[in-house]
């Protein structure tokens, strides 16, 4: 059996930052593997799985907006929000007055891609589970099948949700933008595949009740291309560097 996927998204807006550019966001010409593989994490992740992106088809012409937007520079403490939990008097809240920032961003907008990825077991708390890859696809499959998520899918960032998920069978290159054909092979430089953490997702106290996470990561790059609006993530993933 194929544990392989084909899925459409599209969404009115997109961002996949480049880290490059810190004060004032601008977005990659096409979506981050990385950025994707956190996409799925929203419709269905388990650490017994890893997902792993294997093809990108850009549909739609590519197309940015430059617009302004409040922003927030701290994050919630996860400490703070199970001591609430807890019945203690920590204050999990974020106040956007004494936490806003507002910034520009450079970003997609009308977006459709084709992608194309499997999953991977990783053998994290997998137990003594029997036939448990075709378990995981099944779960995969139904999900998306009925468009059901944990959370809302994003492109990038979560400020500009996924309009429309589907699971298809093959991708109609024939709906592929003229203007992107019309490019030809182009050269993206080097991208962001994915940010790696030096725990591998592993806690570091060895406790998944009470994980302890390591906060030290590093993003690996690759350079691709695109070929007719098709990025072949597969071709290219040997050549990635740190």
């Amino acid at each position: 059996m194929s544990y392989g996927f084909k899925i459409m998204i599209e969404g009115d807006y997109a961002c996949f930052t480049r880290p490059e550019l810190k004060v004032e966001r601008v977005s990659y010409d096409v979506p981050t593997p990385g950025a994707l593989e956190g996409m799925l994490k929203s419709v269905y992740w388990k650490p017994a799985i890893r997902y792993v992106i294997d093809k990108i088809i850009v549909f739609h012409e590519i197309d940015f907006a430059n617009i302004r937007r409040n922003e927030v520079k701290d994050k919630v403490l996860y400490s703070a929000v199970k001591s609430q939990m807890s019945g203690k008097s920590a204050d999990p809240c974020i106040y956007v007055a004494e936490s806003r920032s507002q910034r520009a961003s450079m970003v997609l907008k009308n977006v459709k891609y084709g992608v194309e990825f499997h999953f991977e077991l990783t053998g994290l708390k997998s137990g003594e589970e029997e036939d448990a890859e075709n378990k995981h696809f099944n779960i995969i499959k139904r999900r998306l099948e009925k468009g059901q998520c944990f959370r809302t899918p994003c492109l990038g960032c979560s400020e500009f949700p996924v309009k429309r998920m589907e699971l298809v069978d093959h991708f109609d290159e024939s709906l592929i933008s003229r203007a992107i054909l019309d490019r030809g092979d182009v050269d993206l430089g080097f991208m962001s595949y994915k940010v790696a953490f030096a725990d591998q997702g592993i806690p570091l106290n060895q406790d998944w009740e009470n994980p302890r996470f390591s906060d030290k990561a590093s993003t690996i790059y690759y350079r691709p291309h695109m070929v007719n609006g098709v990025i072949d993530v597969r071709k290219y993933r040997e050549e990635l560097r740190c």
